[in-house]
């Protein structure tokens, strides 16, 4: 940590702070005191072998594992310097989107899918809706494959086009920041330079926070990485400086293949 705040862009603005966060499924502890800050307009990796906690922290941003029986937080997470669990977790939902590893769209059109969201917060003038579908569309570098089929059922589209098209029914909240769990692990190495071109094309307008067992991956989309391993926070720093000069030695092992 302090490596990293050593090498901090004094311009940089935090738009997360998480501090002595822990969490529990009943008596078993999946996260132990996560101390970290995430900054805007950045695009973070969250990387670690599987069931190292990453995904579940990444469930903590946004509040998701409110929604799990029997879990259990404590610690703080600030975003924008207010403590999440006094936000309604509907609108910290709406400004902290989520991109899941299976795409998932909704049995319904590509049009339909977009504006849902929007429909539930009570957006229902058709002029409005049409220029947010195709708004959203454009940012996810979908609008030119889908634009003269908009009544097709999302579910008709290829693996890759419907993540796209999660991507822009997230992006049509206005979200401020986008939470991605392993978004191309189920997607061919095509779909998977779209996606990552995406990111980049993105972080312009959003704080990107990404799941990823990709370190090539890693090492081509995120400005800065924290290795998580059996729930706790090894290191985070500038992606550069992590994969380069890596400060913990179980780090170095990971990210050069020799870890076990």
């Amino acid at each position: 940590m302090d490596s990293l705040k050593s090498e901090q862009n004094e311009l940089m603005q935090t738009i997360f702070a998480i501090r002595h966060l822990n969490l529990y499924y009943g008596k078993k502890q999946a996260l132990h005191d996560i101390n970290v800050d995430l900054y805007e307009h950045c695009v973070t990796a969250l990387i670690g072998p599987s069931g190292c906690g990453k995904s579940t922290f990444l469930r903590c941003l946004n509040r998701m594992n409110d929604l799990i029986d029997d879990c259990k937080i404590d610690g703080q997470i600030l975003y924008h310097g207010t403590d999440i669990q006094s936000v309604n977790p509907i609108l910290l939902r709406t400004k902290v989107g989520m991109v899941f590893q299976q795409p998932n769209p909704f049995p319904m059109s590509i049009y339909d899918n977009i504006c849902y969201g929007p429909r539930c917060q009570g957006i229902h003038n058709r002029t409005h809706l049409n220029e947010l579908v195709e708004r959203s569309l454009r940012e996810a570098a979908l609008w030119d494959e889908v634009k003269d089929r908009l009544k097709t059922n999302g579910m008709a589209l290829s693996g890759g086009q419907q993540q796209r098209l999660c991507i822009a029914r997230a992006l049509a909240m206005s979200p401020e920041v986008l939470l991605m769990d392993e978004p191309t692990s189920a997607l061919d190495p095509i779909s998977t330079k779209k996606i990552e071109e995406l990111v980049m094309s993105l972080k312009e307008r959003y704080t990107i926070v990404i799941v990823t067992h990709n370190l090539q991956q890693v090492a081509r989309i995120a400005d800065y990485t924290s290795f998580f391993l059996l729930g706790d926070l090894v290191e985070t720093n500038k992606t550069e400086t992590l994969f380069s000069r890596p400060s913990n030695e179980k780090t170095e092992r990971y990210i050069t293949g020799r870890f076990g």
